[in-house]
Parts: structure tokens; sequence; C-alpha cells
């Protein structure tokens, strides 16, 4: 075993030692004066933009500027929805820091009601914590003013200077333009759009607002202001402006429209008024309606209660999301398809008030019959027994390609987010949807417009629009100078002058619809009158008699309707008119005189003004008066906890996706379930035979009701 002497340091190994450990502590200080340099490089030069822009947040305030919306204009370029300067007032729930002594404040700034600051706490509480609530809208430059200086004391507060949406001709418009609306916190969360919770901002809820709104949206602006430390404004700095969007030019005419709304008086029901020369929509009224002006605000829980419990359905566009049966309108369509068919038109068919069919007896709506008739005289006489038997002829399989032609069934490319499309059945369509061969009872119960035959009113007005001008009329609704010429439709020429000529006779010869004439020289109506059985008539009533529409109430109603255009000899317009319930009970409230005054207004205004000035007072006055005094009623005969009626109705859908709509469409599905469930038993409709009046002076069922008591204003 041996020992290892200790180590003898040298001089040399010393300063070896030394010299390495100087390195690597300069090693390390450069490295560290690297990262250093480096990282100060980072931040003055790569980071440089973003530290600026935090730098700058701390010294200005960005707030974006909602867009203006682009206008919906007239044919004429009045506006249907425009912009009104609005002040307004917003709380953004995340930022409030004491909510008490902020309302406090707001509401001796703003004199704020007890209802309003029910309504407040209510959204307050139900709102997502980024989404602003407001507070009060279109208010006064002074009290503006005087919440704005004060904005730092009350952080969540949210004063905004802004535009907002007017709809001039309130209820008239609803179904056609729709509404905007703020955004929901659904919207948000899916698109992160910080736009969707800018105070102020809307969109299109319903309507053309709603389909239209890329169009009419426009692109958000900034505004930056300088502001202390402690957030007090110091001045303001260059505003970028916002880009409003698109204005949209439709083919409706705002006065027309207006006017038909007007006319439709307390009736639920629509009006469909095209230009024969080019397919263009003039008017596309669904009443009763809202107020999209209280939409846009923000409607209360309380009245879309009411909206929604209306038996009128005004949250409904009925002319495209109601569906009919056509009754008698159809049957100058149905005389083109019997010509077409071969028949000849001066051939008779003896109606002695009823025609036996198998086990069956169908009857005509005039029980004494009106005896032998040719095709003009079955149309003006608007005869039933007439078009059982052709119609049994010729089969209905020979009806319905010209029913198609003429627009029933067809969907029109109009931007509406809703159209139903209705029914022309025939042979092969029952076969599909029952498995079962069509039936003579099928085809006389069709041959009135009963049956399984449906339209809305838009299919109606088409049909009236293309028997006026023997062409394939497409609807438009948005302008288009470059619209494409329609072409003739495939039915003799000759065969549309003897329909027109029949028309004609409905009004002006001693046929059903004489109520309908003009009083404008000159210009003659051609129309075609209808009425539609909505109910299930037992045998019991058959047997004991059957009610008159003056008896029942108002949903068993029948439904009464009007094709018409002008001038007759060489047709420049054409509508149609679907009342719902109408039943004939109210005379200046029928379909007939509607109908002639809606058609008035396009060649003579002040004559169609001064008509609608006589019975307007006798409905309880114009729209927005009689929308004031239901609301009123509602609201005294229910007892809804005041903060609950003051709420702002968040959860409310579109008013054509709402529930009540839903219902409606329901009811109108089982009731023509329950006609269809007759017609295979082999009855239906037609064993009563359509449900028009005999002549023109009987269409008021007796005993008569005034009109100052029919129905409650609305």
């Amino acid at each position: 075993m041996s020992f290892r002497g200790p180590r003898v340091l040298t001089e040399s190994m010393q300063a070896f030692s030394f010299s390495r450990r100087a390195w690597l502590l300069g090693a390390g200080q450069l490295g560290v004066g690297a990262v250093l340099v480096g990282r100060m490089a980072w931040l003055s030069v790569a980071e440089n933009e973003r530290y600026n822009l935090l730098s700058e947040s701390n010294r200005v305030n960005n707030t974006m500027i909602p867009p203006r919306r682009g206008w919906i204009v007239d044919r004429h370029g009045q506006p249907i929805a425009n912009n009104r300067t609005d002040f307004r007032v917003d709380l953004i729930p995340d930022r409030i820091v004491d909510k008490d002594a902020t309302l406090a404040a707001l509401r001796k700034l703003l004199a704020l009601t007890d209802e309003d600051m029910l309504r407040i706490e209510a959204d307050l509480k139900k709102a997502a914590g980024f989404q602003p609530v407001p507070v009060a809208e279109n208010i006064d430059w002074e009290r503006f003013a005087a919440v704005y200086v004060r904005q730092p004391e009350m952080p969540g507060v949210a004063p905004t200077r802004g535009f907002a949406r007017n709809y001039p001709a309130g209820a008239a418009v609803a179904h056609l333009t729709g509404y905007v609306g703020a955004p929901t916190a659904e919207q948000y969360r899916a698109t992160r759009d910080p736009l969707l919770v800018t105070p102020g901002f809307k969109l299109g809820k319903d309507g053309l607002e709603k389909t239209l709104e890329p169009l009419l949206r426009g692109k958000a602006g900034a505004k930056r202001v300088e502001v202390t430390a402690r957030g007090k404004l110091v001045q303001e700095l260059a505003t970028r402006k916002d880009e409003p969007g698109r204005t949209v030019r439709l083919t409706i005419d705002a006065g027309l429209q207006e006017y038909a709304a007007r006319r439709l008086g307390t009736n639920s029901g629509s009006c469909v008024v095209f230009d024969c020369l080019s397919g263009e929509m003039l008017a596309m009224v669904s009443m009763p309606a809202y107020d999209p002006n209280s939409f846009s605000e923000g409607i209360s829980h309380l009245e879309w209660d009411m909206l929604s419990k209306d038996d009128h359905v005004p949250l409904m566009n009925k002319v495209t999301q109601g569906l009919y049966p056509p009754g008698s309108t159809v049957k100058p369509m149905n005389g083109l398809a019997l010509m077409a068919a071969g028949v000849n038109p001066n051939e008779r068919v003896f109606c002695s008030g009823a025609m036996r069919l198998g086990t069956s007896v169908f009857h005509c709506h005039k029980r004494g019959g009106h005896g032998p008739l040719d095709l003009k005289n079955a149309i003006m006489q608007s005869c039933d027994i007439y078009f059982y038997e052709m119609v049994r002829r010729v089969g209905y399989d020979k009806i319905a390609p010209v029913a198609r032609a003429l627009g029933l069934g067809q969907k029109f490319d109009l931007p509406f987010a809703t159209q139903r499309y209705g029914t022309v059945p025939d042979s092969a369509w029952k076969q599909h949807k029952y498995n079962k061969a069509w039936t003579a009872a099928d085809s006389v119960n069709a041959s009135i417009g009963q049956g399984y035959v449906l339209a809305n009113p838009l299919q109606l007005a088409v049909m009236a629009a293309r028997m006026a001008s023997g062409k394939a009329l497409v609807p438009t609704i948005l302008r288009d100078p470059f619209k494409p010429a329609a072409q003739p439709l495939a039915i003799d020429p000759d065969h549309f002058r003897i329909i027109r000529e029949a028309m004609n006779g409905v009004v002006n010869l001693g046929g059903t619809g004489g109520a309908a004439r003009m009083q404008v020289p000159g210009v003659g109506l051609a129309a075609k009158t209808g009425t539609a059985q909505v109910r299930r008539i037992t045998m019991a009533e058959r047997r004991s008699g059957v009610l008159k529409n003056g008896q029942l109430p108002f949903k068993l109603r029948d439904h009464a309707l009007l094709v018409c255009f002008a001038p007759y000899d060489n047709p420049r317009y054409a509508a149609a008119v679907v009342l719902e319930h109408n039943g004939h009970t109210v005379r200046n409230l029928d379909a007939p005189l509607i109908g002639r005054d809606i058609m008035t207004y396009m060649f003579d205004r002040e004559r169609a003004m001064k008509s609608l000035a006589e019975v307007e007072p006798t409905w309880g006055g114009d729209i927005r008066t009689r929308m004031a005094a239901q609301e009123a009623a509602y609201r005294a005969a229910h007892t809804t906890p005041p903060a609950q009626a003051a709420a702002t109705e968040t959860d409310a859908p579109a008013p054509t996706e709402a529930r009540a709509v839903e219902a409606a469409t329901d009811i109108q599905n089982e009731s023509q379930a329950a006609v269809e469930r007759d017609i295979a038993n082999g009855a239906g409709p037609a064993q009563t035979g359509s449900p028009e009046p005999d002549t023109d002076a009987s269409r008021i069922d007796p005993p008569a009701v005034t009109s100052t008591t029919a129905q409650p204003p609305r």
C-alpha cells in the first residue's frame, strides 16, 4: 500500500485557474448583456406598435360608431324605412361599479318614470354582462349632454349619439320591411364581432330588414377621445366616419301601401297589387300588424303578450304565410282551362240548384238555380252547377296545368324568409299523398276552389295579373330596370278576351260583384268575388239549415276574397284581396268595396281618399288611433305585475316565427284536414255549394250588422 503526497499548486496552475474563471464570468456577463440588448431591441422594434397602442389606449378611448343603415325607399324615392338622429343612453352591466347610485343619478338626469325604472331593473337581471341595456332612447340634447359630462363619475353608462331606424308608415309596412333590433347574446358568441355589443347597433330581425341585411348594414366607424388617467374628457380627436349601407329601392308605391292598409280597416286580411305591364309589386299589405318602431325600440312584455293573443294574428304575414281555399275566384281560371280542353264557351248547362253524382247531391249557392248558362254567364253569376258539370266532364287533370301556369302552387323568388305555397291537386298528387285514386267528388269540390285547392294571397294576385295581361309575369319587389319582359302564356289570346269580358260582367253587367263598380269615368273594373268555407258543416246542420255567418263566432265565418284588374279592356293594374273570416257581415268592410277603393286610388287618388274619409271614422279612427285604443284596453283588462309588464321582451322570436303564427297555421291545417276527410267520405263543401251570396244585394247576412259594432277597434 502506497501513500500519495499532498498536491502542490504552482504559480502557473493558479494563473490558469483564475483566467478560466474570469473567462466564464465574462462570457456569462456578455450573454446576459446580449439578452438584455436583444430584449430591448425586441421591445423597441418588434413590439413597438403594440406598446404604442397600449400607451395610446391609456390616453385615448376608442369607441365603435354603429353604421347608418341604408334606406329602403319606394319606386318614387319616398322613404319606407329611414334613419332619424338619436341620442340614447345605455348601461353595460359588466362595467357598472355601484348600480344603485348609477340608477339614481340616471333617474334624476333623464327624468325617468317608475315604469322606466322597473323596466331597466328587469332588463339588467336578464342581460348578459357585455350586452348593452337601453336606458332611454330618442332623448333631447339637454338630457343627453347632462349624462355625457358626468360619464366619468358613472362607470358602465354609455351615452351614444347616432341614428335610429324609423318607419314613417308604422304598422302599414310592418310585414313588408320587418324591423331591426339589438343583437342577441347568442349572435355575439357565434361571431365575436365587437359591433354586435356596441351600444345603439341594431340588425335586421324580420322581413326585408333581415333578408337584405348585407346590403343595408354598412361599415362601422370609430370615435377617438383623449382622456385623463381618471377617464375625464380632454378633447375629441380625429374620428373615422362610418360607411352607410346601400339604399334599396323597391317596386312598392308607399302611398298605395299605406292607403291599402288603412282601407282594410278592422279586417284580418291582406292585399297585393301588381303592375300588369312589368309584374312589379306595388303593394303588399297584411293587417292587422305590429308597429315596427315599437319593436325596434324594444317591445314590452305586455305589448308582445297582447299581439300574441290577438285572434286576428297581427304577427303573421298573411300574404306569404296564409293559405286559403280560393273559392269562386278560380272560376275564371277554370274557364280558361275548360276552353283549352275543348269546351265551347257558348255551350249551356242547365242549373236547377242541385246536381246528383252517384249517391251524393251537390248544390249551387243559389238554391232555386240559375237556369241555362254559358261560360260567361256562369262566371258572372258564379254558378256552381256549371263548373261541377264541365269540370266533371273534362277531368280536373286538365284544369291543374292551367292553374299552375297562372301561378297557383308556385314559389316565387322574393326576399322573404317564409312562403307557403298551397296546393294544386290532381290525380298524381292524390295518389302520391294518400295512395288513393282521384274521384269525381274531388273534381266537383276543386271546381269551386274548395276541397284540396289552397293558395296564398300573393298567388291569387299573380293569377289575376296573368289573366289580365296574358303573360307569364314574374312578381318582383326589388326595382330592377333590366328585368326581362314577360313572355306570353301558351293560351289562346281569344280565350283571355272571353274571360276578361266575363269578369267585367261580374262587376258592371249584373254579376255578383256589382259593389266593386268604379266611379272613375272611362275605367271599368273586372273582378271575381269569392267566398271560402272554413268550417265543417255536419249533416245535422244541413238538415236543420246551415247557419249564417252573422250567427257564428269570428273564427268560424267564411273567408271573403276578390281578384280584379283595371281597366278591364286594357289592364294596367291587378290585385287580390283576402279577408279572413269576414263573412260579408259589414258592407264597407267587405272585399268588393275594398277592392274598388284600392283600384280607384291608382286612377283617382282624391276620390279614393274621400271614400276612405267617409268610412274610417266608423271603425274607430285610423290605424294608430285604433292600435292605441286596443293597447289601452288590454292594459286595463290585464293585471300583469308592473315589473314584468314593463320589461323588454328579449325572448321574442321574429314575428313570422312566433308561436302565435304556428298556432294559427295549425288551425288552418286542421280545418283543411277536416274538409279533406269529408271529401274522402263523399261529401265536402260542394254538398252545400259555394258560400257565395246569390246576389250583390244579399252579401250582408241578415240581420245587418252595423260597422260600428261588428268588431272591436284594433
